[in-house]
């Protein structure tokens, strides 16, 4: 699932009008981000022909860039650089000039003067259609922060960046990925914007019911790794978490531990990992679910054995999709390379767009953007040697959105 919210009714719960959804025109934008700055892809209505603009912030490390869906223009760019540190830059032009953060996310610090330092933003989410303006950020190690002036500033957001329980479950900065643990997947139900779900590596999948003063630990069902408490949020790895578009009562999780699957008001994940071949197993990073069948979603697992090389199992890398809910699964690799690609795909970098039939792309950590125009059946290469790519999204800018 892309960052897209799905647009509200054009007017408030209050009956006030609200402005119109911006014009959408048939250009595709695929954003890249990579270990070495960021690309966009322009692409054509046929997602045929794709005009490459980049680098941007070349040498910096680009965590995530999204498209504001509820504008159309506005980018954000999540960057770790080495002059600056860790910081957010914005551009209302796709790409030609950009803007940092006057004030980027940075944990609140203690009387003492000691406290944690945000090492880079992981992750951004667009609030709710009904809050222009408005995006959310998840760091490492694991912070909530929100912005209410496009990105400009940002505030800690709730308490879990601070409580005592939340931080034994997040563990310490020698904890989690290589990269060290994040706040991760933040999700906001588009039918209620006080609904929010969180996931940390490592510390579990949270809900919060009331726009974040408390979130509750949402890991019934969830496996761990062997010899650890189950029942403590601390040892859950969840790697994404994704809500179903078509249907927000359902979500679907790649986990440390398996696929799993949630159908609310329930609090039972169920694992329809299980069903993957034996052979190739159901580890992985990124999920992307169907924009407009809640049954359809796709995987790409990895090697997941013993001492996690993190590559395509076998060297032969491909696409899993579930048509069913996770009943039964389909190996998609034409197109792919059939041996010796020992590369993977970070959770972040694989999605889909909203056309008919559905587009994917992935990239992947040895620098190549691939992508498919039916829904998996088949896959092309867009670009090669790119930097280890860390993040793709895909949207349609307004029609009149420069760049």
């Amino acid at each position: 699932m892309s960052t897209n919210v799905p647009e509200a009714p054009l007017s408030t719960p209050g009956g006030m009008p609200k402005p119109a959804p911006p014009a959408r025109g048939e250009r595709l934008l695929v954003l890249v981000a990579t270990r070495k700055g960021a690309w966009l892809f322009h692409g054509d209505r046929r997602r045929e022909a794709w005009r490459i603009d980049g680098p941007h912030f070349l040498g910096h490390i680009i965590h995530h860039l999204v498209l504001d869906p509820r504008d159309g223009r506005t980018l954000l760019a999540a960057a770790k650089t080495g002059h600056l540190g860790p910081t957010i830059f914005s551009s209302t032009d796709l790409g030609r000039s950009w803007k940092e953060a006057a004030r980027p996310p940075a944990f609140a610090k203690s009387p003492d003067g000691s406290g944690r330092a945000v090492d880079h933003t992981f992750w951004l989410t667009p609030c709710h259609a009904d809050e222009p303006g408005v995006w959310y950020a998840g760091t490492s190690p694991q912070g909530l922060f929100r912005s209410e002036d496009g990105g400009d500033t940002w505030r800690p957001f709730s308490a879990i960046n601070e409580d005592p329980q939340y931080r034994r479950w997040m563990g310490t900065v020698q904890d989690g990925t290589p990269d060290g643990p994040k706040l991760h997947s933040v999700i906001v139900d588009p039918r209620d914007p006080a609904h929010l779900y969180i996931a940390m590596s490592g510390g579990g999948v949270h809900e919060s019911l009331d726009r974040g003063k408390g979130f509750a630990p949402l890991v019934q069902g969830l496996e761990v790794v062997e010899g650890f408490d189950v029942s403590d949020p601390t040892f859950h790895d969840p790697h994404c978490v994704r809500l179903c578009p078509s249907n927000p009562d359902r979500l679907y999780q790649q986990n440390h531990c398996g696929i799993y699957r949630l159908d609310r008001p329930g609090v039972q994940w169920v694992r329809i990992g299980a069903r993957m071949p034996e052979r190739v197993g159901d580890v992985g990073f990124p999920l992307v679910v169907h924009p407009r069948d809640a049954d359809t979603l796709w995987v790409f697992p990895m090697d997941g054995q013993t001492v996690w090389p993190r590559t395509s199992p076998d060297g032969r890398p491909a696409a899993y999709v579930t048509r069913d809910g996770g009943e039964s699964w389909q190996r998609l690799a034409k197109g792919l390379p059939q041996s010796q690609a020992w590369w993977t795909v970070k959770r972040q970098a694989m999605t889909a767009d909203a056309r008919d039939p559905i587009g994917l792309y992935l990239g992947t950590t040895s620098g190549e953007l691939w992508m498919s125009r039916d829904e998996g059946a088949e896959w092309s290469c867009i670009a090669r040697h790119l930097p280890e790519i860390y993040a793709v999204e895909v949207a349609e800018p307004a029609e009149d959105a420069e760049g």
